[in-house]
């Protein structure tokens, strides 16, 4: 965890005494039971505490006489580091070969690719005048050369309305009797990596989440709960809760703690501006809901365009392999005529494993549609994810909107989530993410369920209470006594 402020550093140094000299336990911890087995004084082993809760994902909790406890479900061990370390190794290979994957995929369009189209298409001419040339063949060697032309003129013709600008099967095709302007699809390399790997995912600003809570302390008078933190972030409540304890240290806040038990956060210093802003809310969460990413983003022209190259590879390929199509037998075949082959005047036709016109562009081209192939059957999983995150944050929506002392009906919390992830969520997956926020179920006697969460609510009268005390000389950042400009 990166140390900003002085009070950071003095809490890590404090951290480190506390866990050298607390005895390892499950238990909650009050201040005065890390005081007196670290010999730390009270103010440090808070700091020291704090600083703890966000290392190793603690708890903390309030008693109804005010005190704090601070709880280590794992003691001080990080078995999530594992976890992430692999996680993180995985991201890592897996940026690498795609990276390494996109590169061999440019070249293999740019060269590999749109060189085959090439050679085979030479490869076809050349067939066909060397059998035109050849006077003397029977009349068998006619159809072959019909053959040849026609799908030389198949390849053409393929070619001149894909690329032509006034067809309606061209890549860039816009219609003359659209008005609108044609979308900037990128370079064509960057068709090529969307068609085969999909659109790449825009990677979010580490620091969007600590801008948008801050922006909330600032918003709210310096005084907020965990609730605000879930619903500008949309963390779980497992990872907000030691966001909180690193926000305090990275920011000089202050647990207050209500008569009721209710924690509440003060940041004082952070409302100090001289700037003569409203301060706004930022948006919540569920506003900024997840979006599928498209198979391709692409055009349809431009996936055709892509799809028939790569096609027309593999069809030419698998001839290659069906016909034996050597480096040494076509160079046979373009110098030997047929009557001489007949009449024994020339060497055998030389026989070999079509490796460079045959198997190479064949399994490569194969491998190519195997990509998107496996997006789409990957696509209702990924599809399954951005509903539950969707729904998820659709919950939160419900639980900090319409939290109260009577509960929350379970059939409001579902048409919530249902609203967001616009599916029904399974009775299991919905009472799963409920009891991580912290909801109790209650049974009323009419048969109806009800969620409460009382943590959240005692939070909420604490804060209540504490923003009644908020002065507007807090964001007073005093007089200038002294300036640079003036002297």
């Amino acid at each position: 965890m990166a140390d900003i402020t002085p009070r950071a550093q003095e809490a890590k140094k404090a951290a480190e005494v506390l866990v050298k000299n607390l005895k390892v336990s499950h238990k909650s911890y009050t201040l005065a039971d890390a005081s007196a087995q670290s010999g730390l004084s009270i103010l440090d082993a808070e700091r020291g505490l704090h600083y703890l809760v966000a290392e190793y994902r603690g708890h903390l909790s309030a008693t109804d006489s005010g005190e704090l406890l601070f709880s280590f479900p794992t003691a001080f061990t990080k078995p999530w580091e594992r976890i992430d370390r692999l996680t993180k190794m995985w991201r890592k290979v897996k940026s690498s070969l795609l990276g390494i994957a996109k590169f061999v995929v440019r070249a293999w369009i740019s060269i590999v690719l749109v060189g085959y189209v090439a050679i085979f298409a030479l490869i076809l001419i050349a067939l066909s005048f060397a059998k035109n040339n050849d006077r003397n063949s029977d009349s068998s060697s006619f159809g072959g050369t019909l053959l040849f032309h026609t799908l030389f003129r198949v390849i053409l013709d393929s070619l001149f309305w894909t690329f032509h600008p006034f067809s309606p099967f061209y890549v860039g095709y816009n219609d003359p009797y659209n008005q609108r302007p044609r979308e900037k699809t990128g370079h064509f390399y960057e068709k090529v990596n969307r068609f085969f790997f999909g659109p790449e995912k825009v990677e979010e600003d580490e620091l969007a989440v600590n801008r948008a809570i801050l922006d909330e302390i600032r918003a709210l008078n310096g005084r907020i709960g965990l609730a605000d933190i879930l619903r500008v972030s949309g963390l779980e409540r497992e990872k907000a809760e030691p966001l909180m304890s690193k926000l305090m240290l990275d920011y000089d806040g202050d647990v207050v703690v209500a008569d009721n038990g209710g924690i509440s956060y003060r940041f004082i210093n952070i409302r100090k501006t001289t700037q003569d802003l409203v301060m706004r809310r930022p948006a919540p969460i569920w506003e900024r809901l997840e979006k599928l990413l498209p198979l391709t983003g692409n055009t349809a022209g431009s996936n055709l365009l892509i799809a028939g190259l790569n096609g027309f590879n593999l069809f030419m390929s698998s001839i290659a392999i069906s016909g034996g199509w050597t480096v040494a037998k076509l160079q046979y075949l373009l110098t030997v005529s047929q009557q001489q082959a007949r009449l024994g005047l020339a060497p055998p036709m030389p026989e070999g494993t079509p490796l460079v016109l045959g198997w190479i562009p064949f399994c490569f081209s194969l491998a190519l549609f195997a990509l998107p192939a496996a997006r789409i059957l990957l696509r209702p999983k990924e599809k399954q994810r951005v509903a539950h995150e969707n729904g998820r944050r659709g919950l939160l929506r419900g639980v900090l909107t319409r939290l109260n002392l009577k509960g929350i009906d379970e059939g409001t919390l579902k048409n919530e989530w249902e609203r967001s992830a616009q599916t029904k969520p399974a009775t299991k997956e919905l009472v799963h993410e409920i009891v991580k926020l912290g909801g109790e179920m209650e049974i009323q006697d009419n048969g109806q369920t009800l969620y409460r969460f009382k943590d959240l609510e005692n939070e909420n009268a604490a804060l209540k209470e504490e923003r009644s005390k908020a002065q507007a000389s807090e964001r007073d950042a005093g007089q200038v006594v002294f300036s640079s400009a003036k002297n």
